[in-house]
């Protein structure tokens, strides 16, 4: 792994807290700044460290908290595109893939696990349907081995035994089955993680992360912010201004137009769909490229996905899943599981926003493209929108380019392809680090001070709360490193998988003490 190191790369470089917050803050409302973003998920907090890469100075703006908003609603995937290859968009799929193995191979191999995904072969799969979908599946394969992801890390596909496919997707339905394609991809174990290490990046080389400010107004020389924790306004000064708001962008650059696309996931219990560590994949009848999504959890749990509606009207705070798109979901894999997903299996269900771009002579948001657009306004604003998670750098990197135009700011090239966030190292080095290793998979390298935590004071290695598989040395570290500011900033960053609200009503306040105490120095 051929990576930039962080200039400075201690843990109080890169560490987001209360008292940092503050001094930045007042230093954003009294000086011109290079650049700033608004919106910290995925999109922004990646144009935040592209940028501050660069040399530039930066501000990243939220008015929530990291991964607030779709950045924490998504599938967890980290993949190359079938669907992309299926409806003939080599390009994008090119794309997907290359950035794919730049998260798995350089940027966050600790974030970023190699997951085996199986198309089941029943007899509704006519034999016409499985060559294209070994031909596709064959191209993905290309496209890995244009992008130089090695077969250790992404191996190739293959067509797999009736008895092989049910040893690894013991929920098959045995009957009309004739095996199935096994092939590759990544999956996030907790997509929030990557936002936040990304921030943390961002800030070890010298950006401003700023959670709860809101943006209310943009132009070209700034944003017109609210402090959300005391209400006061002030003025941010900036060169160039990115709008990475997402959902939200059309509000803050009223000229962009978008289309909000649903995406709806059913949380179900793993044992109940007999899948265990293979993913399951199942193309929708009746539709050309289209798949349901049954993906394994590290917990027991696994998530069934996804739907594709237009979501028109005001964009939702928290989006919610309607009960047709529970029926959709559970009736789209009833024919591939040998026992049917009933009601009483869901334990729970969330739904992401895309925002994706209005376009002309497109009825459908499923035929909407999931390319990425970057625009400018006649004010100076760049608004990026659309894209997906796997490809947030090469949004981020156009972005900043953009910016760097609109604002006559001299910088280089774009440099994260090469920037390891925190917490990475090689994959061959993840499984030498002293840590549990469900702390390794969220926290890399980082893993072992947080088990030093909880060696120093044991009782920061029990659960914060009852029912809640979160420790009280990640809370604390949570609150010292990552920006956590309140118990609704650590439980929303969670990766919202079976978290009922009974569950976090019950837990919240011995979270809410915690963090309080952490805040006042009490815990050290």
């Amino acid at each position: 792994m051929t990576t930039t190191p962080l200039p400075a790369g201690s843990l109080r470089a890169t560490s987001l807290n209360a008292a940092r917050r503050a001094a930045d803050l007042s230093e954003v409302a009294e000086s011109e700044i290079d650049l700033l973003v608004v919106g910290g998920g995925v999109t922004g907090a990646g144009t935040a460290l592209d940028a501050a890469a660069r040399g530039l100075s930066v501000a990243l703006v939220e008015a929530e908290d990291l991964a607030w908003g779709t950045s924490r609603w998504s599938s967890k995937l980290v993949h190359g595109g079938l669907r992309y290859l299926a409806h003939g968009d080599v390009a994008l799929a090119h794309e997907s893939a290359v950035e794919r193995n730049i998260l798995m191979t350089r940027t966050a191999p600790h974030l970023v696990r190699t997951m085996p995904q199986l198309i089941p072969l029943h007899s509704s799969v006519s034999r016409r349907s499985e060559l294209v979908l070994t031909a596709g599946m064959r191209a993905g394969d290309a496209l890995r081995r244009a992008a130089r992801t090695p077969s250790d890390v992404l191996p190739p596909p293959r067509r797999i035994p009736t008895p092989e496919a049910l040893a690894l997707v013991p929920g098959l339905r045995t009957a009309g089955l004739r095996g199935g394609l096994l092939g590759y991809d990544g999956q996030l174990i907790d997509d929030a993680r990557l936002v936040v290490a990304l921030a943390r990046t961002a800030a070890g080389f010298g950006a401003r992360v700023l959670t709860h400010v809101r943006a209310q107004r943009l132009d070209g020389t700034g944003a017109d912010v609210v402090d959300q924790r005391t209400g006061e306004s002030l003025r941010i000064r900036a060169r160039s201004v990115v709008n990475a708001a997402g959902v939200w962008a059309g509000e803050l650059s009223p000229d962009v137009k978008l289309r909000p696309s649903r995406g709806s996931h059913l949380v179900v219990d793993a044992d109940a769909a007999g899948i265990a560590g293979t993913a399951l994949v199942a193309p929708m009848p009746g539709t050309s490229g289209r798949f349901l999504l049954l993906l394994p959890q590290a917990d027991g749990r696994a998530l069934l996905g996804l739907t594709d509606e237009p979501a028109p009207g005001p964009i939702p705070a928290v989006p919610e899943v309607p009960e047709f798109d529970v029926d959709f979901l559970l009736a789209g894999v009833r024919d591939v599981l040998g026992q049917p997903l009933r009601r009483e299996h869901v334990l729970g269900s969330f739904a992401g926003l895309r925002p994706l771009l209005e376009q002309a002579r497109r009825k459908e948001s499923s035929d909407l493209s999931r390319k990425h657009a970057v625009l400018t306004s006649p004010e100076g604003v760049v608004t990026v929108v659309g894209g997906k998670l796997t490809t947030y750098r090469r949004m981020a990197a156009e972005a900043v380019d953009a910016a760097v135009r609109a604002g006559g700011l001299s910088a280089g090239p774009s440099r994260t392809s090469a920037v390891a966030l925190v917490g990475a190292a090689p994959r061959r080095h993840l499984s030498d680090v002293e840590a549990p290793a469900r702390l390794i998979a969220k926290y890399g390298t980082e893993a072992a001070r947080l088990a030093a935590l909880a060696e120093f004071d044991p009782d920061l290695a029990e659960p914060v709360a009852e029912g809640i598989p979160l420790t009280a040395a990640e809370v604390l570290w949570a609150v010292r490193h990552e920006g956590a500011l309140d118990a609704d900033d650590v439980l929303d960053r969670r990766s919202r998988i079976g978290l009922d609200p009974a569950e976090r009503a019950a837990a919240e306040p011995a979270i809410t003490e915690f963090v309080r105490r952490a805040l006042e120095g009490v815990l050290r």
